[in-house]
């Protein structure tokens, strides 16, 4: 009988710390949502909401869970990182995407910001450079059977024709300037959401294809990112 009650103590004990561990973490994503997203522009009640349901921590590396509501750029070896939660969100209320969208995302990273996108889209072609960002995104997205979505491994810095057009193209590393295959590459609708510029002077941009032959540009906000692995570099003059 005192094991019984031992044990019993015990249990009590563990499920009192997980459901303060799980207060915790839901007070850490509604202060990540009330205090970096929204004020940041970012009103959009489906985006807003659909940030609760994908656990943004579920996709960090498990040595920096704790950072995983922070307003930084969280590390993820290899020299990549991941975006901070309010570009993540500001990306996905300028795209405005819908359930009949195929999408390409150029930098898989940790897979998180390709969860949102597979919620919100048809499907996702994401491509990473770095095979094992690739393989570990993988992991995470299948454990949350997340199965519309295609991961391949390769440099997509100057644009991936394998799956266009796309109706929604996201670049998550900054690039000197948009190569013109990008556009190309886009449906008649479409849209692209692009970091371009140099550091510290680069500028959000949401391109959409308005006909076979235009495009409207829209400069969205002043940023800094770290750029897309390979990115094409323009020629520069040397005095």
């Amino acid at each position: 009988m005192r094991n019984k009650s031992r044990n019993k103590s015990v249990d009590t004990s563990l499920n009192l710390a997980g459901k303060e561990y799980m207060n915790n973490i839901e007070q850490a994503r509604f202060n990540m949502i009330e205090q970096q997203i929204r004020p940041w522009g970012v009103l959009n009640l489906d985006i807003l909401d659909l940030l609760k349901v994908v656990k943004r921590e579920e996709y960090v590396p498990p040595a920096l869970r704790e950072l995983a509501f922070f307003d930084m750029e969280i590390p993820l070896g290899h020299d990549e990182s991941m975006l901070t939660p309010k570009m993540e969100a500001r990306i996905l209320q300028e795209l405005s995407i819908k359930k009949t969208d195929n999408v390409l995302e150029v930098g898989t990273g940790s897979g998180y910001l390709t969860a949102l996108l597979a919620t919100l889209a048809k499907y996702v072609y994401s491509v990473d450079i770095v095979a094992e960002l690739s393989t570990q995104a993988g992991a995470k997205l299948i454990a949350h059977n997340i199965q519309n979505v295609s991961l391949q491994t390769g440099n997509a810095a100057s644009g991936w024709a394998q799956h266009a057009p796309y109706d929604v193209i996201i670049l998550t590393g900054s690039v000197p300037f948009l190569p013109d295959e990008f556009r190309q590459q886009m449906a008649i609708g479409g849209r692209l959401f692009a970091v371009v510029g140099d550091s510290p002077a680069m500028h959000a941009q949401r391109i959409t294809r308005v006909s076979a032959a235009q495009w409207l540009s829209q400069d969205l906000f002043e940023t800094d990112i770290k750029p897309l692995r390979h990115a094409v570099q323009p020629e520069r003059f040397v005095f």
